[in-house]
């Protein structure tokens, strides 16, 4: 048995803490503004006689997917201490996500920006309590997000904790005040899960030899998150009384991958039902961040879900409602029948059932009246769905907004399968479009297998409407949504993938034509579905309605994606088509990339469908004559060295990640909105600036068109003017300065003497501005009033080594 590491220690740095605290006060008094955080505070006694005070700090789930909060654990109490600084006396987990839920937990990224080991920890089916001390020996026991009043129900579990604690303390000799006074020296809370049926029933069984408190994370009280690793928990438990948590080590990514799966085909391990694990590993945000603890968990669906199914359906059926449900629809009738005999023989059962109370045993009777367990129930499901299985009547929803690349997934759909399509955009006028489009698709449902309703899909009125719609007319169809998760942690890059899509098109859209509109006007319309768009949440109406749920990545590109849908579509409906090849899969994206064009346009800022009509004659070429017509050629208007986006916004991440909250705000801030610029690149003349460089404007210019009109000549038609590489150039990346208006990092081009200086008096990338009433060129007023100094407005922060990135000298091209 290999040696305990040694138990991680850091104290609190209160100057630091109060920056935390103070910055979620800010948040708390701000409540939902646009573009902050939904942070909530609650003052408790401590339930010691002295009226001191505890404060909980809480956020709402969905903050958590977002950048730059100052804190991400989930549970969090301070208080002052004797000394009147503020201190955090119970930290929880930073919250973390099913694998596939985020960008971080896409199996591919864990692959990627993970290490080992990796602790896989079953994950007990209990409520949240945390354990702590105070500096006068007092024990601290909460739940996630309460200590008391103990009318309060989450009140209840922190006192149920308590009595657990007495429970293990008095078994061991031992007193609250030890451990309140060991958990103060570690600076440290214990992370447990309450397992008692007699107190609560959840899902999953625990009987009274099997109740308790199991331990599952010791975390220090930091703002950062900092855990114990298992063996130490394990070690904890047995010195302090705790059950301990089954886990197990593994030190290569794809055997947790393969273990996960493997016991995923039954939702049990090691001979009992589970919800799932918790794999404890240590992650980074890119190359050059340091490592850090990091948790992700991987849930199983079943038979834990079908559990959850007959939970729910009971208590509608004691509430006198007729549940509705899709998913395990005989067993679930089944189950039903049993479960309103039961309450008719004893009606006191329902009261019981309401406060959560015989769940397990109304379960557990009709498991043994069928002779079956859960899994073998899921088993037995599997079995019967391959002789009576799916081979029609498939209705495919995307999820989306526009630029997820949800056309192009299903004209490659198409091409692959000769599967319906109706597209949204090809109904024409507006009297009762939402039901004209659900009639097109049970038109083109009564003669293809399956059929993709090809619209944004964004609301949850839209999917009410739909599967309404559609299942009034054939109850049984299959609804599968096509969910394009739009991740709030990944929120920069989703916006910069679609703009990119959407902007790089040009016209071959039907319903924004890039290249007749303005950028601004695209980018409101786009923001405009983003703000509305609500994510599919399979927990209530009308989601709870899909048979199955595919969640896409939206930076992943449509060949990615369609693969996914694929795979998921054969293992839950295997008859319904042959999987195609890589090569065939290849050649359908091909196809819809490169030869689809719509065939009607519609134009959402207002204009006229004769306008739109006749930008579409324009745009395919249907002038008399069917000669494609030859693009004139743009002018500059400005040359410089573009810069790989990924890399800057890498290096930015860094530095901040190592400054103070005061210093990261205003970068925040420029995520937070969404203006952090789209691409990155180094000015090196503007065309404004010809009267005083005509000489090397001219110069510029005459290496462009020499480029520019070889590619013509060669291609027979004018290329895209901006992918003309007028050279290669290293930028030095130096200081990042800005003052809440604009910022911008100070470089030094290391190839100025070949032929391509910069006539700003600095040299200087701009990350982005506040509004859009800001321009980008204020951020050369900004570098003269930060070289002058004197300005208390403006910081900046040194970029620590020798960074160098290469770039590529161009032309961006006039509008």
């Amino acid at each position: 048995m290999e040696p305990l590491p040694q138990a991680p220690h850091v104290p609190q740095d209160p100057k630091y803490t109060t920056q935390v605290i103070s910055a979620l006060r800010d948040l708390s008094k701000k409540g939902k503004a646009k573009g902050g955080f939904s942070v909530k505070s609650k003052d408790f006694v401590v339930p010691d006689g002295s009226g001191r005070i505890v404060e909980s700090w809480q956020m709402q789930d969905w903050d958590y997917k977002k950048s730059g909060l100052p804190t991400y654990a989930r549970g969090l109490f301070t208080h002052h201490n004797a000394k009147h600084e503020h201190e955090i006396i119970a930290r929880g987990y930073d919250k973390f996500f099913n694998v596939g839920e985020v960008n971080n937990t896409q199996w591919r990224n864990i692959e990627t920006n993970t290490r080992g080991p990796y602790e896989l920890s079953v994950k007990e089916n209990g409520c949240i309590i945390f354990v702590a001390g105070l500096d006068d020996s007092t024990l601290l026991v909460t739940s996630k997000h309460s200590t008391g009043p103990r009318k309060d129900l989450s009140a209840n579990h922190a006192l149920a904790g308590e009595k657990w604690i007495d429970r293990q303390l008095a078994a061991l000799g031992k007193t609250r005040a030890d451990l309140a006074r060991q958990l103060k020296t570690m600076n440290a809370t214990a992370v447990a899960e309450l397992c008692d049926d007699d107190f609560e029933e959840h899902v999953l069984e625990y009987a009274p030899e099997q109740a308790g408190l199991y331990l599952h994370g010791i975390n220090l009280n930091l703002p950062e998150f900092a855990t114990y690793p298992s063996g130490l928990v394990e070690k904890f438990a047995e010195d302090w009384g705790f059950r301990k948590t089954m886990f197990v080590v593994e030190h290569d990514i794809q055997k947790v991958k393969a273990m996960l799966e493997k016991v995923a085909e039954t939702g049990s391990y090691d001979g009992r039902d589970t919800e799932g694990f918790v794999i404890r590993c240590q992650a980074r945000d890119n190359p050059h961040a340091e490592w850090h603890d990091w948790f992700f968990k991987y849930k199983f669906e079943e038979p834990y879900l079908m559990y959850r199914l007959w939970r729910e359906v009971t208590k509608t059926v004691i509430s006198g409602k007729q549940p509705t449900f899709r998913k395990h629809k005989k067993i679930t009738e089944e189950y039903i029948f049993f479960a309103r005999r039961q309450l008719a023989k004893d009606p006191s059962l329902g009261k019981a059932f309401n406060l959560n109370h015989g769940i397990i045993a109304m379960r557990n009777a009709f498991l043994q009246e069928k002779g079956l367990k859960g899994s073998e129930i899921i088993q037995l499901e599997e079995q019967d769905g391959q002789e009576d299985a799916v081979t029609r009547d498939v209705v495919l929803v995307p999820i989306a907004t526009i630029g997820c690349g949800k056309t192009t997934v299903a004209n490659a759909l198409v091409k692959l399968f000769g599967w319906g399509h109706q597209q949204n955009d090809n109904i024409v006028g507006k009297g009762r479009r939402p039901q004209r489009f659900a009639e097109a698709v049970l038109n083109s449902l009564a003669a293809d297998p399956v059929v993709i309703a090809d619209r944004n899909n964004h609301q949850f009125r839209e999917r009410q409407q739909i599967i309404d719609d559609v299942h009034r007319v054939v109850p049984h169809a299959r609804m599968v949504a096509l969910h394009w998760v739009h991740d709030r942690g990944n929120f920069d890059e989703i916006c910069q993938v679609m703009q990119h899509r959407v902007l790089s098109r040009g016209d071959n859209h039907q319903t924004i034509q890039a290249d007749s509109k303005g950028r601004e006007e695209i980018l409101g319309i786009m923001d405009g579905f983003l703000k509305r768009f609500e994510p599919c949440d399979t927990s209530k109406k009308p989601d709870e309605m899909f048979d199955l749920v595919i969640d896409l990545d939206v930076t992943a590109d449509s060949r990615t994606n369609v693969q996914v849908i694929l795979e998921s579509l054969s293992k839950e409906y295997p008859k319904l088509f042959t999987m195609p090849t890589e090569g065939e899969m290849d050649a359908a994206i091909a196809w819809a990339l490169d030869e689809y064009k719509p065939d009607i346009k519609h134009d959402l800022s207002g204009g006229t469908g004769k306008e739109s009509k006749k930008q579409q004659k324009a745009a395919t070429g249907k002038q008399s004559g069917s000669q494609k017509a030859r693009p004139k050629p743009l002018k500059p208007e400005y040359f410089g060295i573009t810069l790989p986006e990924s890399r800057v916004k890498a290096i930015l991440g860094a530095v901040f990640s190592e400054e103070s909250i005061e210093k990261r705000q205003f970068y925040t801030q420029l995520q937070e909105t969404r203006r952090v610029q789209l691409a990155f690149h180094v000015t090196l003349m503007h065309r404004s600036g010809q009267a005083q460089h005509g000489a090397y404007w001219a110069h510029l210019n005459d290496l462009f068109f020499k480029l520019f009109n070889a590619e013509e000549e060669a291609k027979g038609f004018a290329p895209i003017p901006s992918n003309i590489e007028l050279a290669k150039a290293r930028v030095q990346l130096e200081r990042i300065v800005w003052d809440g208006r604009v910022m911008a990092i100070l470089v030094r081009l290391l190839d100025a003497d070949d032929g391509f200086p910069c006539i700003n008096e600095f040299a200087h990338i701009t990350v982005g501005t506040a509004a859009d009433g800001i321009k980008p060129f204020e951020s050369n007023a900004l570098l003269s009033a930060w070289n002058a100094g004197g300005n208390e407005r403006i910081q900046d922060v040194k970029i620590k080594g020798n960074v160098v990135l290469e770039g590529s000298v161009k032309a961006a091209m006039m509008k």
